[in-house]
């Protein structure tokens, strides 16, 4: 699903999300909540309070996305709410977490990787 995306960043609103939003008032908080342009070019993740469902703000230059997973079994592998409001994940990342493979689980042989700009 995600592999076709040109896309920036991928950001996590740490926290629950109420999944009635839709494009305006998620846009609304990855300005107010996340302090980021929704039209960035980024992917902006937010996950309901059970952890079944993820929707996911993208916009693509001509307009904006919302991609919507809900799970049938099991749970998301979701950052518990912290002082931190937003996560920043490499795309790699991203995909292990909608895939249901815990990332903290997995660790990273060392390798030269460009820094983030």
């Amino acid at each position: 699903m995600l592999s076709g995306l040109v896309m920036g960043r991928v950001f996590l609103a740490a926290g629950a999300t109420d999944m009635r939003k839709s494009f305006n008032s998620l846009s609304g908080l990855v300005r107010a909540q996340l302090g980021a342009n929704p039209l960035s070019g980024d992917l902006f993740v937010f996950c309901s309070r059970n952890h079944t469902r993820l929707k996911i703000l993208y916009f693509d230059s001509s307009g904006l996305w919302v991609f919507a997973k809900r799970l049938e079994r099991g749970t998301f592998a979701w950052p518990k709410p912290s002082k931190e409001t937003r996560i920043e994940l490499r795309y790699e990342e991203l995909l292990l977490l909608v895939n249901g493979i815990e990332a903290s689980d997995l660790r990273e042989r060392k390798r030269w990787r460009r820094a983030a700009s």
